[in-house]
């Protein structure tokens, strides 16, 4: 089993995904961490989409987005998710015939730490991530400058994880 952690800041979300990955190895799960930050792909755009093939740009990471599972953890920017979130699923969405295909029918768990309260982000990528097919978890992680990560939450997130992932 194989879970991909992907990040879409740096800074104390990047942490964050660190602990998942780590609580996921404890857990006797195998783990990619992508950091869409580092990536840096091009604004999708359909003047860029004409640029771009976008196979070829999502094929450098295509075999870690072919995971059993999914941790997707942002930022909450304006109320919403970073703009690197929404670039990444539009890249993959536009990458194969099937728009939904790299994730439909999989679970993926949503986190945040945001400065701002963050739950706003949490709904969105929610609505978002199950749109494109992802059966999201109820349970998610948050986390603000006030409010430290709970350590058996984190561990209870990623158990139902690894159960869903197993179904």
């Amino acid at each position: 089993m194989k879970i991909c952690i992907l990040a879409f800041s740096e800074g104390k979300n990047l942490d964050l995904a660190r602990k998942f990955e780590a609580s996921l190895k404890d857990l006797g799960v195998s783990t990619s961490l992508l950091d869409l930050v580092s990536i840096d792909l091009p604004i999708y755009t359909t003047k860029n989409e004409k640029l771009y093939n976008p196979a070829e740009l999502v094929n450098p990471f295509k075999e870690l987005i072919t995971a059993d599972g999914f941790v997707f953890i942002a930022p909450e920017y304006n109320g919403g998710p970073p703009p690197s979130f929404s670039n990444f699923l539009s890249w993959v969405s536009r990458s194969t015939k099937e728009w939904r295909e790299a994730f439909n029918s999989r679970p993926a768990a949503i986190a945040t730490h945001s400065a701002g309260g963050g739950l706003s982000v949490l709904t969105i990528m929610r609505l978002q991530l199950a749109y494109i097919g992802l059966n999201v978890l109820g349970r998610q992680i948050h986390t603000t400058l006030q409010k430290n990560l709970d350590q058996a939450s984190l561990t209870e997130v990623c158990r139902q994880l690894i159960h869903q992932s197993k179904i």
